[in-house]
């Protein structure tokens, strides 16, 4: 992968705007021309090539992640992928699609890899046993806003699957090869309809992938190859993260034979008591006076940092809305949104003897008359 990442759009060649069948034909289209068997002169170059358009493919093609990526390029859906960035194995969750568009590939396909092998590996790794991977582990952390303006760490501890010590993941002892898929740790399934053969690989039940089976079952984790354990992570969560955003941390989650899952975070936004988001900015509504709109004056107003003084020109009406730079949630690649402060003017119900008496004297005495109906603004 290049070391500065190309727009996902100018990868697959497409426009902004495109439509989800534009962007899957794109794809099918470069897939065919890029795949490694096809560029034997080239095949590593294509493989990368390959690799790039499939990763602009898993962006594109999620309607969450485009408009994530849409929002903050790259940044907004690198946390998806982990720190290490986008691995085809595991972050590509199209396959359907490959097998739609190299099914001609797949049939009569005795290897035990699977798709990823098929199409990438060599003619001696195609043939490798299949290790499944540990699940994925989702963790659901709720933020404030403060929390999200600015970035915090937190802790989190929960419960995962790790490697057995006393067996070193296998079992038990006396290996022998798995009889239900023949040491390939993937089992196949061929059936047959009016458009050809199909072939459907998927890991071996029996074995979990391993190809293989023990005589002696261990003791501590009964075969599993695995113990429950709790863990304990320090999670750095970056300022302007949204609800729902994951963040992924790679290798943290339940141990598998292939490799440990991830663990995601998930982001939930509390509710804010004062403000609400649009955006990197936030807004709030703030009361004043008739004298401070007539006059104008100092009020006080909440901000994310506690409260700050502002100043309110004469002649404020309700529904003004000031701009305060900077003062909202700092973004992902840099910079702050803003704070944007709507002044609602206070019309007192229960007045006072002396309260009356003052607002008809200033009645009578007004100097500038109460304009004429008019036509409201479009969008007003």
């Amino acid at each position: 992968m290049p070391q500065t990442k190309r727009d996902y759009y100018e990868v697959l060649g497409v426009s902004r705007n495109a439509t989800q069948e534009e962007i899957k034909a794109a794809y099918r289209r470069l897939a065919k021309q890029y795949h490694p068997d096809r560029n034997p002169e080239n095949r590593k170059e294509a493989e990368e090539k390959f690799k790039e358009l499939s990763e602009a493919y898993e962006v594109l093609a999620d309607p969450e992640k485009r408009r994530l990526y849409d929002a903050y390029g790259h940044e907004g859906v690198s946390a998806q992928f982990g720190p290490s960035g986008f691995d085809f194995g595991r972050h590509f969750t199209h396959t359907e699609d490959l097998e739609d568009i190299f099914g001609d590939l797949l049939r009569g396909f005795s290897g035990g890899g699977s798709i990823f092998d098929l199409l990438f590996g060599s003619e001696s790794n195609r043939s490798v046993r299949h290790r499944s991977r540990g699940r994925d582990i989702v963790i659901r952390m709720r933020l404030s806003l403060e929390e999200i303006a600015s970035g915090v760490t937190k802790e989190v501890t929960f419960s995962r699957f790790e490697r057995c010590e006393d067996c070193g993941g296998v079992g038990g002892t006396g290996k022998t090869v798995c009889g239900t898929c023949r040491g390939h740790g993937q089992v196949r399934r061929q059936s047959s309809s009016i458009f050809g053969q199909f072939v459907q690989i998927t890991t071996c039940p029996d074995c979990g992938g391993t190809g293989e089976q023990v005589k002696n079952t261990c003791v501590k984790c009964g075969g599993e190859g695995r113990v429950r354990r709790s863990r304990t992570l320090k999670v750095k969560i970056p300022s302007g993260v949204k609800s729902q955003m994951p963040i992924v941390l790679e290798n943290e989650g339940h141990w598998g034979p292939g490799g440990a899952g991830d663990v995601i975070i998930e982001i939930e936004e509390k509710e804010h008591p004062y403000f609400i988001r649009e955006g990197d900015d936030i807004i709030v509504e703030v009361p004043i006076s008739i004298p401070v709109a007539v006059l104008g004056g100092k009020i006080k107003v909440p901000t994310l940092e506690g409260n700050r003084e502002v100043d309110i020109p004469p002649g404020t009406g309700s529904g003004t809305v000031l701009r305060l730079r900077g003062l909202g949630i700092k973004r992902l690649r840099g910079g702050s949104g803003d704070l944007l402060v709507r002044v609602i003017v206070h019309i007192p119900r229960h007045l006072s003897s002396r309260e009356r008496q003052l607002y008809k004297q200033l009645a009578d005495a007004a100097s500038e008359p109460v304009p004429e109906p008019r036509k409201p603004e479009r969008g007003a």
